[in-house]
């Protein structure tokens, strides 16, 4: 049974789907108004997070940025705001996946599912090993932490796991494709945009540090590879 918490000021299409996931056998927790949904979350502790952007008070990505203080459990953002940059922005404020509306309810149980599931396998598989390294980084898998020397970088849940994935494929090419199962579960053409604003924020913080700017090299209209010599 999954936790699912729902943040809209649409009290009307928050039960609508409500009624959906409660058929699905999930418990569902519904909040008309921004700013309580930290308060909800801490109550209700949820598995994963349906967040529209355009609210009253206090928008979506504003939330968000206020949820990744206190949870890393999947946030899904449900919006009109369509743009490149609307997209960007809530992938940038903490989002795991921006679904577009109209959608289908439908698509949205099948991302919240892989987006749980995804989060999960990352728990299991850090508690089961221990550092991995890729001098001069050293990433704890157990603490989700990655090391520079001795000086920790920050890294969001979604940036973490593409250094993961390189990590653990250094001087191989790995694909788009490859990059968004790991991130999001599922891929498929259309998501490409988001693995690459998700490089290149990887990227923009390596580059900060010594000798880390070139490590991700791009191959051309197939995806990346970590280089270590």
């Amino acid at each position: 049974m999954y936790r699912i918490l729902m943040v809209d000021d649409d009290t009307e299409v928050l039960e609508i789907n409500r009624k959906y996931f409660e058929e699905k056998e999930c418990r569902v927790e519904i909040c008309d108004e921004a700013e309580r949904t930290v308060d909800v979350a801490k109550k209700f502790l949820p598995d994963c997070i349906l967040l529209d952007v355009m609210m009253p008070e206090m928008d979506g990505f504003q939330v968000c940025r206020e949820l990744r203080k206190i949870t890393q459990v999947p946030i899904l953002f449900l919006s009109g705001k369509v743009s490149e940059d609307d997209k960007i922005f809530g992938f940038e404020s903490g989002a795991d996946d921006y679904i577009e509306k109209p959608y289908s309810i439908k698509e949205v149980y099948v991302r919240i599912v892989s987006n749980i599931r995804r989060s999960k396998e990352r728990l299991e598989k850090s508690g089961n090993s221990d550092i991995l390294t890729v001098p001069p980084l050293k990433i704890e898998t157990r603490q989700h932490k990655v090391y520079f020397h001795e000086e920790e970088i920050a890294f969001s849940t979604k940036e973490y796991d593409i250094l993961i994935y390189l990590a653990n494929h250094v001087n191989i090419d790995v694909t788009y494709e490859e990059i968004g199962k790991v991130v999001w579960g599922v891929y498929d053409e259309n998501d490409r945009r988001s693995v690459m604003v998700y490089v290149s924020r990887l990227r923009k913080k390596l580059k900060n540090y010594t000798g880390m700017d070139n490590i991700i090299s791009t191959v051309w209209s197939k995806g990346y590879r970590m280089e270590v010599h």
